[in-house]
């Protein structure tokens, strides 16, 4: 599999000299396999710029959506291919605490956008059953699920292909104040030995107790997951968007240091790609 990173901040896009290295635009990855198949991990502004690649292909689009909160779906109006007369786009909805599941769509609606999603020309699939399988296949991907400790609810996902897998944890809170909807024990036989783990970490040791309960994990917290879970590369993402890159870049080489013989560790950066043949 080869894996991009189009957005990586969390709650709000950022802009401004503080932000060029890891970039301001909030999650969305983009995951293709050898057999030419691909899907879009969530829909934040980061897939405006992913659009603008797509609108050169005529393949079919698949977006996994984890939940409906903002920074996951916002830049979906502004995503080209939607545009598009008869363009195939399949979305699965992530398995949310509410009857709004479609909330991708309906945010295109009333007075909050121009143009209303009733009135696209291509041509868009709404599932909102898949996400509360165990697991289903999806194009040349066998994904499989787990339930986001994250207020209002979502959905985690592992996705296999080419003997591989990558698995996608955002957002989600590690340590609740209620009890887990997921345990530790759970994640970490759903992400046990992963090839690359792609996590929320948008919280440090320092920021609680304040937002314990505001559905986020901390970086202490996920390394400790990924080392138990025998991981073989993490990948932090829903970077703080109050952490400036050069606060992530030092936090990064030193935790590099720290675990250099046990773990890979990369905060996730806008335009990074990870072929996973190669890291292997």
């Amino acid at each position: 599999m080869n894996i991009t990173f189009y957005g990586v901040r969390g709650s709000t896009p950022v802009s401004g000299e503080d932000f060029i290295i890891l970039g301001g635009h909030t999650s969305c990855v983009y995951v293709c396999s050898e057999k030419g198949d691909s899907l879009i991990l969530d829909s934040g502004t980061g897939i405006v710029a992913l659009g603008k690649k797509l609108m050169k292909t005529s393949d079919d689009i698949n977006i996994l959506l984890t939940h409906n909160h903002w920074d996951h779906i916002q830049g979906f109006p502004y995503f080209l291919p939607i545009y598009q007369k008869d363009r195939a786009i399949s979305i699965v909805a992530g398995n949310v605490d509410f009857d709004d599941k479609d909330a991708i769509l309906t945010q295109m609606s009333g007075s909050t956008h121009p143009v209303k999603y009733q009135d696209l020309p291509s041509n868009i699939q709404l599932n909102t059953e898949l996400s509360k399988q165990k697991s289903f296949s999806l194009a040349s991907f066998e994904i499989t699920t787990q339930p986001l400790s994250h207020p209002d609810g979502g959905t985690a996902y592992c996705l296999y292909a080419d003997n591989q897998k990558v698995a996608y944890v955002t957002d989600n809170e590690l340590s609740p104040i209620k009890p887990a909807i997921t345990s530790w024990q759970a994640w970490l036989e759903f992400i046990e030995q992963a090839d690359v783990l792609i996590h929320d970490a948008q919280y440090l040791e320092t920021d609680m107790p304040l937002k314990q309960g505001w559905g986020h994990s901390t970086v202490e917290q996920v390394i400790e997951l990924a080392l138990q879970a025998k991981v073989k590369r993490l990948y932090f993402i829903s970077h703080d968007p109050e952490r400036s890159d050069q606060e992530l870049i030092t936090l990064e080489a030193t935790l590099r240091a720290q675990y250099q013989d046990q773990l890979v560790i990369e905060f996730a950066r806008e335009g990074t790609q990870v072929e996973l043949s190669n890291i292997l």
